[in-house]
């Protein structure tokens, strides 16, 4: 999964220990945010490629597909 960012398993659970260190018990109300952050901004990008390509002409909407 990770493979072509260069991440192992080690990297992880360094990752994961470091997270762990610093956030303690406060690291699955961090995680939830960081996902609704992510989930935000995905809906964001979502409307802006939705406005994008309801101002193309028609014409180049099939080119595009």
């Amino acid at each position: 999964m990770f493979a072509f960012v260069g991440i192992g398993t080690t990297q992880l659970l360094i990752f994961g220990v470091i997270a762990l260190l610093l956030f303690g018990t406060r690291l699955p109300a961090v995680a939830r945010s960081f996902g609704q952050s992510v989930q935000e901004f995905k809906k964001g990008l979502k409307e802006v490629n939705d406005d994008v390509e309801a101002e193309l002409p028609s014409d180049n909407k099939k080119d595009a597909e």
